[in-house]
């Protein structure tokens, strides 16, 4: 039951996604009305020029600055999300053991199993729905920022460095830039694992050769925001899932752990010698 739980609420994130991502396209005007255009993504837009105004008129610094303000702002959600992630991946071990031991498919058996997985749970303090809210928060946001770059004409007007905002980026240099993090940030995300599927690897590398092709054929205000956005996340991922920390911090559990069961072994055997004499 937990199971199909989880792939509807995966599938809910994604019906979000679908039809925030299928909103109109039509340009962001002080005429936008409704509740995504003109209040969501139109007052994104405003901010946006609000911010390229301050740092000289240009809307390059103001889709940067911007970007790292919702990425800021977004965090603590995110520093939960991660949090019990990072502690379901702990204990996936000790799941796939207990769904071994109970591996009978009767109602019986399979009750128990739950309650085994229950009380892992509330042990650990995860559960394996409550990254789910957060995502729900984050991805309307996201894709807001995204849609109010791609739709305000005035950001795609403007220049920044060598890059005209409108246009694609000549020397390819951001898409490679947003390859580039966007492998970085899941490699780093994947090596915190204690144990790899084929799934996650697949996606490790897949996802980064599509973010370059897509980064190619857009306009450069939004291969920017994916840069900026990519480097945040391996920033982030560094700080809140850094795979070398994580992995050190394991390898000293399992050492103690394997101590403990020698010592206990230890003072087993000598319990039985001092029995025998």
């Amino acid at each position: 039951m937990k199971k199909y739980r989880k792939i509807l609420a995966m599938l809910a994130v994604l019906a979000l996604v679908l039809v925030l991502s299928g909103c109109s396209n039509t340009p962001i005007t002080d005429k936008s009305t409704g509740f995504w255009d003109g209040l969501i993504i139109l007052n994104f837009s405003r901010a946006i020029i609000w911010l390229s105004n301050l740092f000289g008129h240009s809307y390059g610094l103001g889709i940067i600055v911007f970007t790292l303000i919702i990425r800021v702002i977004i965090l603590p959600l995110m520093i939960f999300q991660t949090r019990n992630m990072v502690a379901m991946q702990e204990v996936q071990p000790q799941m796939k053991a207990l769904q071994k031991q109970y591996s009978s498919r009767d109602m019986e058996t399979q009750q128990k199993l739950q309650a085994e997985m229950k009380k892992l749970y509330a042990k650990h303090g995860v559960h394996p729905m409550a990254s789910m809210l957060p995502l729900l928060v984050q991805l309307p946001i996201l894709i807001a920022l995204y849609q109010a770059i791609w739709r305000t004409q005035v950001l795609k007007t403007g220049s920044f460095l060598w890059l005209q905002l409108g246009s694609k980026d000549p020397y390819y240099v951001l898409p490679i830039l947003a390859t580039i993090f966007t492998f970085a940030s899941s490699w780093l995300a994947m090596k915190s694992q204690p144990e790899q599927n084929g799934m996650t690897t697949s996606m490790t590398y897949l996802m980064p050769v599509i973010i370059l092709i897509t980064a190619i054929n857009v306009p450069s205000a939004l291969s920017l925001y994916w840069v900026i956005s990519n480097a945040f996340q391996v920033g982030q991922t560094l700080l809140l899932q850094n795979p070398f920390k994580i992995n050190r911090e394991r390898e000293e559990k399992q050492k103690a752990e394997r101590e403990r069961k020698r010592a206990l072994e230890k003072a087993r055997k000598r319990a039985i010698r001092n029995h025998k004499r």
